[in-house]
């Protein structure tokens, strides 16, 4: 069993840390950029606010949207464990918790009714910009919120748990999903009784979110392909496997400067999963020779299809 020593729990701390401040960001993003300009986005959040919107028009029932964020992912987890097993880590729990905690939060507090009205007022500015520009704003606190989340393992659900699904019967992309389901998700607020330049800053907001976290995890690249050379080659493949989820590979290799045979670890991985990876390789044994690329392409089972040439 492996040690904890103080600087596993400070750490541990940090990344904590640092999702709860993405989570803040991105659920600001939404109350009060998006939100305020009669916007929408994609994923759970978009999802959850058409939701919000479509109960209120219909039956009158006002429900806070973190409150409906947190059920539907819930719903989403629920149905992902019995179809691909309950192999959901804590940390995507904990920023989906978050997440809903902060959006009520940021409703409460920016809302007309606010209990701290000196905060109200000193984000009433952006209630002035034009909406367009409050919805590019929104997209590039949300992208940098959950870029944050990711560069420290985390996940904020919804789209994640729908491509983890989708990919336990057919190989589909990460990235199409994502695109397919924001197409979907904006385009049905038409049907709640949102207007067209709704649909159109949800676009705008999608677009400038997808590039901010592409920017922000290194590159348009979405794939890095890392190589590690290590004598504790069998720890850390089934520290990669267990824990990240990622197929490895193990290649036989000689040092010429020592003679010596040993493994090569090659594990192919999403962008966001490499500083996880490199975080295990430091703790397994810091004194690895890795490097890390960023491929192109990357076809096969939990990637892209291969396509006919």
């Amino acid at each position: 069993m492996k040690k904890v020593t103080g600087e596993h729990i400070l750490v541990a701390v940090k990344e904590y840390v640092l999702m709860s401040i993405g989570m803040l960001l991105y659920s600001f993003a939404w109350i009060g950029c998006i939100l305020p300009a009669k916007g929408v986005g994609g994923g759970a959040a978009g999802f959850s606010l058409i939701v919000c919107h479509a109960l209120e028009q219909y039956f009158g029932w006002e429900v806070q949207i973190g409150t409906m964020v947190f059920l539907l992912n819930a719903v989403l987890l629920l149905i992902a464990g019995f179809i691909v097993g309950w192999n959901f880590g804590i940390k995507t729990v904990f920023c989906i918790s978050i997440l809903s905690l902060t959006m009520n939060m940021w409703q409460t507090v920016l809302g007309p009714d606010s209990p701290l009205p000196g905060i109200r007022d000193l984000f009433s500015g952006l209630h002035e910009l034009e909406a367009v520009l409050q919805v590019i704003l929104g997209g590039l606190l949300a992208g940098l919120g959950v870029a944050t989340c990711f560069k420290q393992g985390g996940s904020t659900g919804g789209t994640d748990i729908v491509a983890m699904i989708i990919n336990k019967y057919r190989t589909i992309s990460y990235g199409r999903i994502v695109i397919y389901s924001d197409f979907v998700i904006i385009a049905s607020s038409m049907l709640v009784g949102f207007h067209i330049d709704t649909v159109i800053y949800g676009y705008v907001m999608t677009a400038v979110f997808g590039y901010t976290v592409d920017m922000i995890m290194a590159g348009n690249q979405q794939s890095s392909q890392v190589f590690i050379v290590t004598h504790d080659y069998e720890k850390m493949a089934d520290a990669i496997t267990q824990n990240v989820h990622r197929g490895v590979t193990l290649i036989d290799s000689t040092g010429w400067y020592s003679k010596e045979k040993s493994k090569i670890v090659m594990v192919v991985c999403r962008k966001r999963e490499t500083d996880m990876i490199l975080k295990f390789v430091k703790s397994i044994d810091p004194d690895a020779f890795m490097s890390v690329g960023s491929v192109m392409g990357v076809y096969g089972k939990g990637f892209q299809t291969l396509t006919k040439i």
